[in-house]
């Protein structure tokens, strides 16, 4: 099946897509989602909504402090 060509999307798929879809192709329960998306919203608007890409292990640091 990964040979299968698939087009590219007209917009780039946003982040939390992204990782919702992942969680879901690694069965997590929903529940579980709704509270690791939740923990990721305010990670990302603790560090003024810079992407997590962009940051590293002070950026984890201080939010977890």
């Amino acid at each position: 099946m990964d040979d299968i060509p698939r087009s590219l999307p007209e917009k780039p798929v946003k982040l939390m897509d992204q990782f919702r879809f992942w969680l879901r192709q690694n069965q997590y329960s929903y529940r579980t989602e709704q509270t690791y998306v939740h923990w990721v919203i305010k990670y990302i608007r603790y560090h003024r909504l810079r992407h997590p890409s962009t940051m590293g292990a002070r950026d984890i640091e201080a939010f977890l402090s």
